[in-house]
């Protein structure tokens, strides 16, 4: 018989929760201008229109694509919902979204990865990465240096 936590076995949620010495402002622009994303995000840079039903991508310096969806919602400095997919396997879609709220001097920013399909390979990359990149949003919001993501990782 299956069972509620069946489900939540095979089709993670994955929530993870800053505070970030920053303004919603600034942080927005840190996740969405590729300016900003390329330097705490290893270098690899969000580039879209920012509304609803535009296309993002995931792009290396040398215009190679590791992630794309399209904006599902888009509301700046507070939302931004995702589709998220791996070039290579388009059927295998998640979502991310982006929560952005100010308390008091900090920013709260909460990011949610969800929607995952079952037996999905995404979450357990997403998994390992959500925290490395949120820490080196953090650092570089709040020193100016984003930290490297790839530290520890062997070849």
């Amino acid at each position: 018989m299956k069972t509620p936590k069946d489900d939540i076995m095979k089709k993670p949620k994955l929530v993870y929760t800053t505070f970030i010495k920053s303004t919603p402002k600034k942080t927005w622009d840190a996740i969405t201008k590729p300016e900003f994303t390329r330097q705490y995000w290893a270098g690899i840079a969000n580039v879209s229109a920012w509304k609803r039903g535009a296309k993002w991508e995931h792009v290396t310096k040398e215009n190679e694509v590791w992630v794309l969806g399209k904006v599902v919602e888009c509301t700046p400095a507070k939302r931004l919902v995702l589709t998220w997919a791996d070039p290579d396997q388009l059927k295998d879609v998640s979502r991310v979204t982006f929560e952005i709220a100010k308390v008091e001097d900090l920013t709260c920013l909460t990011v949610t990865h969800d929607n995952f399909k079952a037996g999905s390979k995404m979450a357990d990359k997403v998994s390992w990465g959500w925290p490395r990149v949120l820490s080196s949003l953090k650092s570089f919001l709040e020193t100016g240096e984003g930290l490297n993501i790839f530290a520890g990782c062997s070849n």
